[in-house]
């Protein structure tokens, strides 16, 4: 009788987990209304029971990474996720596959939720704002605020909206 490796022994175990967070996670998001994206990497490392609590935060992490980089790539191209895998989907195990592209699909949706509500965070001279930098929506002129205080119309081309820039933001 063969043995695995410890390494495979690790693999197998953190696979299981993942495919577990996975799973738990989306379970909760359909009973609780929350959604998937925002359980994972929220801390909270109840879902997972098969690893110890360092892991399942990386387990979080990659897990969320993962579905990201799936959701980015229904977006972008507007293909089926069999494409973005890159090899047959009767390799993987068919209710694992269900509950991630479903993951997946819900991940779409919340990057896109979070897209909008980014977009829709106006600001407009003679509102007061709290500390940051906004960006005018006419020039892209840059206003800082080091304290609270009114919005005055930008300095470079008296533009009266503005928005807060966003790094890195998903879907950009």
């Amino acid at each position: 009788m063969k043995t695995g490796s410890p390494s495979d022994n690790e693999l197998e175990t953190m696979g299981d987990a993942y495919r577990e967070l996975l799973e738990k996670a989306l379970h909760k998001a359909r009973e609780g209304g929350s959604t998937l994206y925002h359980l994972l990497g929220g801390g909270d490392h109840a879902h997972a029971t098969k690893t110890t609590h360092p892991d399942v935060a990386e387990l979080e992490r990659s897990v969320r990474r993962d579905l990201t980089d799936a959701a980015r790539y229904r977006h972008e191209t507007g293909k089926d996720l069999r494409e973005w895998l890159g090899f047959d989907v009767a390799r993987i195990e068919r209710g694992f596959w269900e509950a991630f592209s479903e993951a997946a699909d819900q991940t779409l949706l919340t990057l896109h939720e979070i897209r909008l509500q980014a977009n829709a965070s106006e600001y407009h001279t003679g509102e007061t704002v709290g500390l940051g930098t906004l960006v005018c929506d006419h020039c892209n002129e840059r206003l800082h605020f080091a304290k609270a205080g009114h919005i005055p119309p930008c300095p470079r081309c008296g533009g009266t909206r503005f928005h807060r820039p966003v790094p890195n933001a998903p879907l950009a």
